[in-house]
């Protein structure tokens, strides 16, 4: 086993394996992305209902983000990542940590627009309540790895056999 594996060809291969455990980029994280009008989004979720375990969100350091809106009984869940949704919500609150709170206030919001449409709701006051709910630290909300956890299990498993050669070694 020791002829098999030069002491030359195993510093190397543990020099290589220690330069990949320095590497600190990430995939980037995955994310439910639907809402309650698909089967199985709703607040009892199944991720066999919407038929997918999710997607990869488009930033490397996003959010999985549930939006919870309600008009009296009626609840609308939305779940996507939090860079899809900040390009047209200006309700997302500022801490945006692991956990739940309601939606901001934007006082400023459609100002300047008058319409009797309560359905274009550009005022976003349709919703008696909205709340945000973020994850990023649960196992299926960030399902994301980073190369400096696989590098390190690649040198775990590159000394482990080294080792194991040098004591060989050293007993015969």
């Amino acid at each position: 086993c020791v002829k098999m594996f030069p002491m030359k060809l195993q510093a190397t291969a543990f020099t290589c394996l220690v330069v990949l455990l320095f590497i600190n980029a990430s995939e980037a994280i995955w994310c439910y992305r639907c809402n309650s009008a698909t089967p199985g989004c709703g607040d009892k979720f199944n991720w066999r209902g919407i038929g997918y375990l999710g997607d990869p969100c488009p930033e490397d350091d996003d959010i999985c983000v549930k939006v919870i809106e309600r008009k009296g009984t009626l609840e609308t869940i939305t779940r996507d990542c939090l860079s899809a949704l900040q390009g047209f919500r200006t309700d997302i609150p500022a801490d945006k940590y692991e956990g739940c709170r309601p939606a901001a206030r934007d006082y400023n919001l459609a100002h300047y627009v008058n319409t009797s449409v309560k359905e274009l709701d550009v005022k976003r006051n349709h919703f008696d309540s909205t709340k945000f709910c973020f994850c990023f630290l649960d196992h299926r909300c960030n399902g994301a790895s980073t190369i400096a956890q696989r590098a390190s299990f690649i040198v775990m498993a590159a000394i482990v056999p080294v080792g194991i050669a040098y004591l060989l070694r050293q007993l015969l």
